[in-house]
């Protein structure tokens, strides 16, 4: 029988986990060697290659001196800490990835303290040791001390650390002496990681993910805990009610390189993708039909946000996207429920509103920019923080900020956070670099990261994680610019903008489609004002089209999809489509 380790890579977003599975997927000879890989082979879906970030978790398997190692990569983002949480159930051990300058980040923590939760021993990875200015040895401490901090145990604690870089393709056990291949790593998992032990018995095995395929439908993956699953047999499906469920398994696969090879037989310990149930939820069990023994189910964090999702309604509806109506967006919303477990949706009063709750802006703004690229056209309500009232007291989430600044804008940083209720606990000194601690309410957070940016010259690194609910902290300034709102629908003519530019800033430019109620700027001063960009100049005798001197008119402010949901009131909402992201008042719909 073939050994097996399971292991997941955990990190903060931009560490180098994906780039790491990416090498060792090479050393495997898993990659045809003639081909250039210019990309990262996992991060597959587009929005995770143009932001440089992994959002699904995803499975490989390479073998390894006869030794099946299956990976799992999960994303660093603590909006995404759903993800994180099923995945590590699958793992026997994990490696953590950490920066050799920027050391342990919060999200190291959160998905650290998780994986130390659930009894995982880790192998530490210091990756980027090639960067200037970096201290490995004292990232090292920093993460020994991090994992005392989370309450490790002693077996926790007494980690082997491998000292690297992804990008280049080496590690070694010892910073100054270069190798020329990441065979320390894997040697390292086999050394330290245990194998997944053969349990003999009755069938246990979780669901921790979903795939989709046109022809099979929804199959269920996860790691089977008890005993092995048989093709063509039948087991029962615990749901969450605690009811069973009598099903068949059509069809088996185990995961081999970078696609699924069929099996008849999955044994216990190994990953295993399961064709055939379909009214399955991430969290169910699949077990023996004779003896059903459910498995513990997996919990998640609770969503901290949410906002108000509607169908468009706006005068330019219907001209860029394929799917406009209530249905097709009440659909999609309740599709994305299957594998999004920390996301809910409840229906309002209206038939065309609900609300979507998610972990944070991030979170939430993935799944509308997944949604605009599949076709959909929706309008998006202001973000907005849940509140909890716990012993007849307003509570609100409150989350742990990391800011790392330059030197000459930290004063400017630490009043933007405190004016917001942010309290600074920690404030070092890294290079030319301040490094900034805050507790701050997740309100406080909606609009920082633009102003920051601009209060700091975009020096700033902000990051941030949920840690607790805590007594509501009062009311905190909001923007503090009116808008300008257009009086007709048309098209934006440079003559009327150069009028307007002293006023304020404009979202516009000349040529631009715009309508009725639709916010175009920024008001200098805190009041709306409604303006008309549409009107040309009016042509006499004296007075010709082509006689004024060239208008010198300002660039537009170009938007962000998070920077747009951070930026709008609570009386406007952000239409979104494949094609645009417009910002409108609700009173003039």
């Amino acid at each position: 029988m073939q050994p097996i380790r399971n292991i997941a890579i955990i990190a903060h977003v931009d560490h180098g986990k994906t780039t790491l599975v990416d090498k060792i997927i090479e050393a495997a000879n898993l990659i045809d060697e003639r081909k250039e890989t210019k990309e990262l082979i996992l991060d597959n879906n587009d929005l995770e290659r143009e932001r440089g970030i992994t959002i699904l978790s995803k499975n490989v398997s390479v073998v390894y001196e006869g030794v099946k190692i299956n990976i799992i990569d999960t994303p660093g983002h603590a909006d995404f800490g759903g993800e994180v949480e099923r995945v590590l159930k699958m793992a026997d051990g994990v490696l953590l990835l950490v920066d050799a300058f920027e050391g342990a980040m919060p999200q190291t923590r959160f998905v650290l303290g998780k994986a130390i939760e659930l009894g995982l021993k880790p192998i530490v990875v210091v990756n980027k040791v090639d960067k200037e200015n970096c201290t490995p040895e004292e990232v090292q401490g920093d993460v020994f001390d991090l994992m005392f901090n989370l309450d490790a145990t002693e077996d926790q604690l007494d980690f082997t650390t491998i000292f690297g870089s992804s990008k280049f393709g080496w590690m070694s056990y010892d910073w100054k002496q270069r190798t020329t291949n990441i065979f320390p790593l894997l040697n390292a998992v086999l050394k330290d990681i245990p194998a997944s032990e053969y349990k003999p018995g009755p069938l246990q095995m979780q669901v921790t993910s979903l795939d989709y395929s046109q022809f099979q439908g929804r199959i269920a993956i996860g790691r089977i805990y008890r005993g092995d699953i048989n093709e063509a047999g039948y087991v029962n499906l615990c749901k969450k009610d605690g009811t069973m469920k009598k099903v068949q398994v059509k069809e088996l696969f185990v995961f081999t390189g970078l696609g699924k090879e069929k099996v008849k037989t999955a044994r216990c310990g190994d990953i295993c993708a399961v064709v055939g149930i379909q009214d399955f939820e991430i969290g169910d069990s699949i077990v023996d039909l004779e003896v059903s023994e459910p498995l513990e189910r997996i919990s998640i964090d609770e969503p901290t946000m949410s906002m108000l999702f509607t169908i468009n309604n706006s005068p330019f509806f219907g001209k860029e996207g394929k799917f406009v109506t209530s249905r097709h967006l009440r659909d999609r919303l309740y599709k994305e429920l299957e594998k999004n477990l920390a996301m809910k949706v409840e229906d309002t009063d209206t038939e065309d509103k609900f609300n979507v709750f998610g972990r944070g802006i991030l979170h939430l703004s993935v799944l509308i920019e997944t949604m605009r690229r599949e076709g959909y056209e929706l309008q998006v309500g202001k973000p907005q923080v849940i509140i909890k009232e716990i012993d007849g007291q307003k509570h609100e989430p409150i989350e742990s900020l990391i800011i790392d600044v330059a030197n000459e804008y930290s004063g400017k940083a630490i009043e933007m956070v405190t004016q917001r209720k942010g309290m600074l606990g920690v404030m070092e000194t890294k290079g030319d670099l301040q490094h900034l601690e805050f507790e701050i309410p997740s309100r406080g957070l909606i609009g920082l990261r633009n102003n920051m940016l601009t209060a700091t010259a975009g020096t700033a690194v902000m990051n941030h994680r949920f840690i607790r609910f805590e007594p509501f902290k009062g009311e905190m300034p909001a923007r503090n610019k009116g808008a300008f709102v257009s009086m007709e629908q048309g098209q934006v003519l440079a003559f009327s903008l150069n009028r307007l530019q002293d006023r304020g800033k404009f979202f516009v430019e000349a040529g631009d489609q715009i309508y009725k109620g639709q916010v175009i700027g920024e008001n200098s001063r805190e009041n709306d004002l409604d303006v008309n960009v549409i009107k040309g100049k009016q042509l006499t005798n004296m007075r010709k089209s082509g006689s004024d001197a060239a208008v010198n008119i300002a660039p537009k402010i170009q938007f962000s999809l998070e920077e747009a949901m951070e930026y709008i009131r609570e009386d406007e909402l952000l239409e979104v489509t494949p094609s645009s992201i417009r910002m409108r008042k609700m009173s003039k719909r």
